[in-house]
């Protein structure tokens, strides 16, 4: 059978079908058009041509490319991710009986980048690194739900302005991992920088096209602002309070997690709090508060 975009579109549809997240779809998709494209440059053109050798050399290959966005080869993660992916679309092919094959390749994550935490101290600057212009105060909100409800990266991304109650201090997750829903509690800090966010800069963004989307986060555009266009504010917040550690959104789950549990709060109470659907992959981070 060949290898073509109609293989990938049907590849995307199956994801949908299953219900698998938007930014799990998103990953899968891209992911496996860029191991079509080394099949194409290895002159592999049909499934029937993919071998045991083939995945070998895909995973090396991976292993050797250069990091287009720093210094250095790809991660560890990066690499499983793009593996799990074609897992995946193994398990389509096997699955809608198209010629499919086994992908045997053990991969391994980062254990260095997993384990970051930022200290409150770290925190702190972050948020003072938050001025008082309309991405101001949207970054600020920005922290507020990754740092302050710990949500997942698509779990913020997915969030609308109604699921912010913010008469009951509470955030409500509508698209967990899992499809599962939660309700997350509020600071009085953190319903403060949402509230003003929502109130003032939101409705200038909005007011910018005369819309009413429904997004929590809206890009300058008025579009719902993109995981990846959050983490680049991140990224911008760290450079702006010097922080010297690589950080994305997990690391920001990952801290107040590990501060909550450093201030007295239970495992299970945390475990809810994440949202985990067993204390097993709360356990973590019993070990790096107390590191």
């Amino acid at each position: 059978m060949d290898i073509n975009v109609i293989l990938s579109e049907s590849f995307e549809k199956w994801l949908k079908t299953l219900e698998y997240a938007p930014s799990t779809v998103y990953a899968s998709v891209r992911y496996v058009n860029d191991f079509f494209f080394y099949l194409k440059s290895s002159e592999i053109t049909n499934l029937e041509a993919i071998q045991p050798q083939t995945l070998t050399n895909y995973n090396k290959h991976l292993q050797c490319r250069k990091n287009k966005r720093q210094n250095g080869s790809l991660s560890n993660n990066y690499i499983t991710s793009n593996i799990n992916a074609i897992k995946r679309f193994s398990r389509y092919l096997q699955e809608t009986g198209k010629p499919f094959f086994e992908v045997e390749i053990k991969t391994r994550p980062d254990k260095e980048t997993s384990k970051i935490i930022l200290t409150q101290s770290e925190i702190k600057a972050l948020y003072k690194a938050c001025d008082n212009s309309i991405l101001g105060i949207r970054d600020r909100a920005i922290l507020s739900i990754y740092y302050g409800c710990g949500l997942r990266r698509s779990e913020g991304v997915s969030l609308n302005v109604n699921d912010v109650l913010l008469k009951e201090k509470r955030i409500h997750v509508r698209q967990g991992k899992g499809y599962k829903e939660r309700y997350i509690p509020m600071t009085e800090a953190v319903k403060e920088d949402i509230e003003n966010y929502i109130y003032v800069a939101r409705e200038k963004i909005r007011s910018f096209k005369n819309a009413k989307p429904e997004a929590l986060f809206l890009s300058m555009q008025v579009n719902r602002l993109c995981g990846n266009a959050i983490i680049e504010r991140v990224h911008r917040l760290a450079e702006a309070s010097k922080l010297q550690k690589d950080i994305g959104i997990h690391t920001l789950r990952h801290s107040i997690a590990t501060h909550l549990l450093q201030s007295g709060m239970t495992l299970e109470e945390v475990s809810q709090f994440l949202g985990h659907s067993s204390l097993e992959s709360t356990q973590i981070y019993t070990h790096l508060a107390n590191a």
